[in-house]
């Protein structure tokens, strides 16, 4: 009974059925496995033929002493018996076929060629003090032939394929039987140790490769082929020790698992009580072999009946190749080992409380177990984390466990209401395939309202409202209202109970008593535009921003005028509508024009004179009463330039603003040589202002004019600057035009040379020409006869004959065509002649 955190790797369980009943007055000497069945032999010599769950289907009467071995081919038709008298057995299990032999001393071992079956493998080994091969031969007799003797009795015998291993009192050896060679001798460790009372352990894991076990000394040897440069006198096969370490204890028997070992020791220890030496339970260890020690993986100690009588002779371990069983043998029990499969591993998780990862391991191998469900772990799971108190976990848990269970989903929720826990669990309840009884939702609502307002809100906004009867949560909530009116959880959430059950109107007027931003979100989204009509001041008070991006964009649905009147006693919202109205479409709005000058003047000065620039529905004269009532001296200077009044708005700027720089700029915009006769006179007595217009008039007015009007002794600031910036401006003047007439002298050239080129090209003319004037084919069908052909570079073409005599003294002919177009490109004529 292993009790630590470690998993064991094999489970145990006693043999029983008719074992039990040979057991009760008979005692185990030995057994052999088959994959179809259990062979037992007993100390009274009774050999019984048993079923894998120990029931016995044959039993064979062979000696009145104990059966020493028993051997069957791995058809499992034949079996040889061996025994204590002396008596060997040979027979087969479905057939008439038998062999008796009886020798003079007991024979310990009896091993069947492992493919009798078949009439030329008719051979059987026995041992006691030699070994002797039996053959059948001519006529059915067996004979008998030495292999070994000599070196005291024969212990065991292990025969695989073509190969026979067996153990005297000095060590093991291997027999090649297709060359009848023998090819190694292992020789025994400790040989201090009795060899009956520790015998040799025996087990071939695959055809080649040998394990030995004896005293506490293990080796895996393995058989190869020697190269055929190595023979001469040697056998033609040899065997290499790849593995060789001790254990702790006395080894009674040896099994391969995979690439593992499972070891069967006999333990001693020391009694506490009398601390006398005595048999101890003995253990199953599987170990990983390395090459000069071993690792161990897990170690039982076993309990089996009488276990503190026996020796290490008494133990026996064989096992079935092809299901991973171990049969643990002792005189008095009968002990079956066998890999944990996934339940088994499963079981081990439950027991330990590693729920979580039972659970995985359900869910990883669902298709291979067998014993276990997932929902039954998946609950019991729950349950834990519940005794636990981690009602968070638990409740998690259920969205995995319990899926589309409703009926398992509706008992998980009362289960945690009884414990206080319905917080908890409402995280994770399912909100749509499956969905539970309205009642389930309504119970953990009702739970969070007498606690939690803000929890009960996050319920709300998170469940979708057709989970529960909202009449019954929305009156719950109206409830609770009565006791904290201003209570602005529960007003929102019941805004949105309200949402829900589609009575918009009483959510709108909730949404804007909080001044809750879903209210723009609600109103375009359930279209609730007649329910704000008489509620836009509101609406603005709360986000006036949104609020009017909102009207604007329903326009269809509130009109402008209705919003204008709206806002008739606000008249800094109406200006901030009204803006945005103006921003979007200049003309839009254009009633109320006149309106928003007073509005501008009054909430947005900086928007007045874009608004003035760009409006062209404005009143001007309202417009300039607003401006010069208010001293507003830009907007009213625009205003008049727009009138038309430029010397009165450039007489406020050198007036009112005195800005030189702003006056020029003015006078440069109009392009008036009044305004800047109006401009030097205002100037000339003003040092600064000459100084600026010095700077600056160059370009647009002869600085002449205004240097002569300068009274003398007039100190002018900067005036040197001023002078030599003029001529600078000059000079520069004069090298611009110089530029650019050589420039266009340059461009007429070269278009005249490109003119010449192209019209001292040749012109083709061929039979498609026709004359302009007779309209038929310029050139003559016969060819030979002489022609005249007139080709002006506009390319017309005329038969010389066609063109009408000119009446003008020149010389020079022009095309018809192109002279009664004003004298175009045909200015001059190619003459052709043949």
């Amino acid at each position: 009974e292993d009790e630590s955190e470690e998993e064991p790797k094999l489970k145990y369980e006693r043999l029983s059925n008719g074992v039990t009943e040979i057991l009760q007055k008979d005692a185990a000497s030995c057994m052999t496995v088959h994959e179809k069945f259990l062979a037992l032999g007993t100390h009274y010599g009774k050999v019984y033929l048993l079923d894998v769950q120990g029931n016995i289907t044959q039993k064979y009467d062979v000696s009145p002493v104990k059966i020493n071995q028993i051997s069957l081919d791995e058809s499992g038709e034949h079996m040889g018996v061996c025994s204590e008298d002396g008596k060997v057995q040979v027979f087969g299990l479905y057939s008439a076929e038998e062999f008796h032999e009886t020798f003079d001393c007991p024979i310990k071992i009896v091993a069947v060629h492992p493919h009798f079956v078949r009439s030329h493998f008719k051979q059987f080994v026995t041992g006691g003090k030699k070994l002797l091969l039996y053959e059948r031969g001519w006529m059915n007799r067996w004979k008998p032939s030495v292999l070994h003797e000599g070196e005291g009795n024969i212990r065991n015998v292990k025969w695989r394929g073509h190969l026979i291993a067996w153990a005297n009192n000095m060590g093991v050896k291997i027999l090649d039987m297709i060359s009848k060679q023998r090819i190694t001798n292992v020789p025994r460790d400790d040989i201090s140790l009795r060899p009956d009372m520790y015998p040799c352990s025996l087990c071939w894991k695959d055809n080649l490769t040998l394990i030995i076990g004896w005293g506490n000394s293990v080796k895996i040897c393995s058989v190869k082929e020697r190269h055929a440069s190595e023979m001469r006198d040697l056998p033609n096969r040899y065997v290499e020790i790849v593995f060789q370490f001790d254990t702790e204890f006395y080894i009674s028997g040896l099994a391969p698992l995979c690439d593992q070992l499972v070891i069967l020791s006999y333990v001693k220890e020391i009694s506490e009580k009398t601390e006398v030496e005595c048999c101890a339970r003995p253990r199953l260890d599987i170990v990983q072999p390395l090459p000069e020690s071993c690792e161990e993986i897990s170690s039982d100690a076993l309990t089996v009946r009488g276990f503190q009588e026996n020796e290490c002779r008494d133990y026996h371990l064989e096992y079935s190749e092809g299901e991973s069983l171990f049969y643990i043998i002792s005189p008095r029990d009968v002990v079956v080992a066998k890999e944990r499969d996934q339940d088994d591993h499963i079981d081990w998780l439950l027991e330990k409380k590693k729920y979580e990862e039972a659970l995985m391991a359900a869910e990883i191998s669902q298709k291979t177990i067998k014993k276990h469900k997932i929902l039954d772990i998946g609950l019991a799971y729950i349950n834990h984390l519940v005794e636990k108190g981690d009602y968070d976990l638990a409740a998690r848990k259920c969205q995995k466990i319990l899926g589309k269970n409703t009926e398992l989903w509706e008992f998980e929720v009362y289960k945690f209401k009884e414990i206080g826990q319905l917080k908890a669990i409402s995280r994770y309840l399912p909100r749509r395939d499956p969905v539970l009884k309205p009642l389930i939702y309504e119970m953990v609502l009702h739970e969070f309202l007498e606690s939690d307002y803000e929890g009960f809100a996050t319920l709300i906004k998170e469940w979708p409202g057709d989970l529960y009867n909202n009449t019954i949560i929305v009156q719950a909530v109206v409830d609770h209202l009565k006791k904290d009116p201003q209570n602005r959880t529960l007003l929102q959430t019941l805004a949105e109970l309200y949402t829900y059950d589609q009575r918009y109107g009483r959510a709108l007027e909730i949404y804007l008593t909080l001044r809750h931003k879903d209210v723009f979100q609600l109103i375009h989204k359930h279209n609730l535009f007649s329910s704000i009509r008489d509620k836009i001041v509101l609406l603005m008070d709360f986000d006036s921003e949104k609020a009017v991006d909102m009207l604007l964009d329903n326009e269809d649905k509130i009109s402008i005028d209705r919003v204008v009147e709206e806002l008739e006693n606000r008249p800094e919202l109406q200006h901030v509508y009204l803006h945005k109205l103006f921003k979007r479409d200049h003309h839009k709005g254009q009633r109320y024009h006149e309106k928003q000058i007073s509005l501008y003047a009054e909430y947005d000065r900086p928007n007045l004179l874009p608004f003035l620039r760009d409006s062209t529905h404005c009143p001007l004269e309202k417009a300039l009463e607003i401006c010069q009532q208010r001293n507003f001296v830009e907007e009213t200077v625009y205003l008049l330039s727009r009138m038309g009044n430029s010397r009165s708005a450039l007489k406020m700027i050198m007036e009112e603003l005195q800005d030189v720089d702003k006056a020029i700029e003015f006078a440069k915009e109009q392009d008036d040589g009044e305004l800047w006769e109006d401009l030097i006179l205002y100037s000339i007595d003003k040092p600064p202002f000459i100084t600026g217009l010095l700077n600056n008039i160059g370009t647009h007015v002869d600085p002449i004019l205004l240097i002569h009007r300068i009274k003398e002794g007039m100190e002018i600031p900067n005036l040197r600057d001023s002078l030599v910036k003029i001529l600078q401006d000059y000079n520069l003047q004069i090298l611009l035009r110089e530029g650019c007439k050589k420039i266009l002298v340059a461009d007429s050239l070269s278009l005249l040379k490109k003119m010449h080129r192209t019209q001292m090209k040749g012109v083709l003319v061929d039979e498609e020409n026709i004359c302009e004037s007779c309209l038929s084919p310029i050139l003559p069908s016969d060819a030979s006869k002489s022609f005249n052909v007139v080709v002006f570079h506009c390319r017309h073409m005329f038969h010389k004959e066609c063109l009408p005599v000119s009446n003008t003294v020149s010389p020079v002919q022009f095309c018809n065509i192109c002279s009664a177009k004003h004298r175009g490109p045909g200015s001059a004529i190619l003459e052709m002649k043949k």
